[in-house]
Order: structure tokens, then sequence, then C-alpha cells
């Protein structure tokens, strides 16, 4: 009897520990839309967080609305708690900002006082432009290591490499970051998230290697058309600001429903015609007259590859399963 009682407790220690395991150790993600748009409602700009199924360990892809984002993920049951600054405090273990535009930054800056220390990720003229412009005690004061003096060290500048994969500190996650155009010269850029075996990759804004006379695109496409063709990348986010009757001298590096099809297609031809097993979520789309239902039916009408099309939410969760 003695035996049998041992042998059971065992059994169960084993079976919470393998519990505990897949609760954290899946190729799954999490992802809340603190923001989904690209203007002008400041309480809906561009920020993504993105976790490990069944983690609580966020990263934030870009930041332009955190506190309003937050209040929607509260009301919608998505944190144990309701205090916003101690969510982003204890649940935001960094953020990874594409480009230095105010509507993917603007809730970063804002919201800086009430946060404790963290990382923020990007590449070396994203970095600039924070050091430079914002975090200044002339525009704000400077939480960051790097700047104008006093520096209050709340944030630290971690200064990425194109294509290079790093571990993301206090989360179950792997981030590689590559350079996009947006205006040629100037840079954006895209995250390709990793957990175990599986990626999400995440666009900032970004226009056409056509108009932006660049191979930005193509090079990130051809970076994972491997993880396309083994099953392994589960979704991409990627902006259209205008529908189809704006003209390209007009866009300022950003996507058409027209030019989004096309940088598609390119992309399918590359990943062996594998794109249909990805999900396509449409981020950044900018305010005008009906333009946010010409976007959709356009892309609709346009989506001759048979591509799945979601459009995220604010503060409405994303599960993206193995």
């Amino acid at each position: 009897m003695k035996n049998k009682i041992i042998l059971f407790f065992l059994l169960s220690i084993t079976l919470q520990v393998c519990v505990a395991q897949k609760s954290t150790n899946t190729n799954g993600f999490s992802i809340i839309p603190l923001g989904v748009k690209g203007g002008l409602d400041e309480s809906n700009l561009s920020a993504y967080l993105v976790a490990a199924s069944g983690s609580k360990n966020y990263i934030c892809l870009d930041a332009g609305t955190i506190n309003a984002g937050l209040q929607k993920a509260v009301q919608k049951n998505l944190f144990d708690e309701s205090d916003i600054a101690q969510i982003q405090k204890k649940y935001i273990k960094g953020y990874f900002v594409s480009h230095a535009h105010l509507d993917h930054v603007a809730g970063l800056i804002i919201n800086s006082p009430n946060d404790i220390a963290k990382n923020i990720y990007g590449f070396a003229s994203v970095i600039e432009v924070l050091k430079n412009n914002y975090f200044t005690w002339k525009a704000w004061a400077n939480f960051t290591n790097e700047g104008d003096k006093p520096q209050l060290n709340k944030y630290s500048y971690n200064y990425l490499s194109p294509g290079k994969e790093i571990n993301i500190a206090n989360t179950e996650l792997s981030v590689t970051p590559y350079l996009l155009s947006h205006v040629n010269p100037y840079e954006s850029s895209a995250f390709l998230i990793r957990n175990n075996k599986s990626y999400v990759l995440y666009l900032g804004d970004t226009g056409p290697d056509s108009i932006e006379v660049s191979t930005k695109l193509k090079e990130l496409w051809t970076a994972v058309s491997g993880p396309i063709q083994r099953g392994e990348l589960k979704a991409i986010f990627i902006e259209v600001s205008f529908d189809n009757s704006t003209p390209d001298k007009l866009l300022f590096g950003h996507l058409t429903p027209r030019l989004l099809m096309q940088e598609l297609r390119i992309l399918n031809e590359i990943a062996g015609g594998k794109l249909n097993q990805v999900q396509i979520f449409i981020t950044h789309m900018k305010p005008c007259v009906n333009c946010e239902e010409n976007i959709k039916d356009q892309i609709s009408s346009e989506n001759n590859l048979g591509l799945t099309i979601r459009y995220p939410t604010q503060g409405t969760l994303i599960n993206i399963n193995n």
C-alpha cells in the first residue's frame, strides 16, 4: 500500500510538471493588439503585444498606443488585474520600435513615467531619433541611458543588427530584425518573432520595392521563405494604409491593396506556392471616407492566391496555434 501511495505521488508530480511545460513551451503565440490604426485617433495607433502561448511575458511591437489599448484588453478580461500602470510594468518586458514616427512611439513616450526599467530595441536609425528628438529634456524627460543629461536610466537602448536573432530577456521569445524602406532612404523594420519552432512576422510601415526602388522586401521574403515552406511561419502582420485610389506619388512609403498583393505574389513564388498556409493580418489602415471598407473590398477582389486575410481589433486577443 505504501509503495502504491509513493507511486501515485510521483505520477501526480510528473503530470503537474508536464502540464506546466505544455502551458509555456508550446509553439503558439498570444497577441493583443493595443492599437491597429495608422491615425488620426491617438487612442488606437500601432502597438501589438506578443507572448508565447500560455505566457504573460509580452514584448510590444511598436508602441503608438499603450494605455487606451490596455484599457480595452482589461475590459475583455485579458488580464487578471485592472490597474493599467501595473499591467504595463508587470507584463510588457520590452519594446521593439520599427521606426520612430509618432504613431508608432507616442504611447511609449507618454506612458514612460509610469513604467519600470526595460529595454527598447531598434536599429541605430530608430534609436537616434528617440535619443535626439523625443527622450530629451526639451521634448520630454530623458528616461533612457543615452543622450541628454541627466539620464534617468529607466530604459536601455539595445541596437539591433539586420538578420541577427536575439533572445529576449524575461520572455520565451527570440526576435530577428530586418530592414524595410519607408520613403527611401528612410528606414523602417520588420521583426520575425520565434517561439520554439514557430514564427510570426510583423512589418512596420513599408513601401513596395517597385516604388521605393529598393530590394528590402524581396530580401525579407527570401529570409522567411524557409519557415513558410516548412509550415513554421504562422502569421504575417503587414500594413495597408490607403486604398487603390491613392496615387503612387502620395503613398509616402505605404501599401495599397494592389501593392500588397503584388508583394505577396512575389513572396508566394519565392516560398514555393505555400503562402496560403499563413494567416495575413492587415494593419495600419489610415482614416478617410470609406477607406476601410474600400481596402477590405479591394483586398478581397485582388486575393487570387486563396489567402486567409484577417483584420485585428483593438484589445481583442489573437491566438496563433501550432
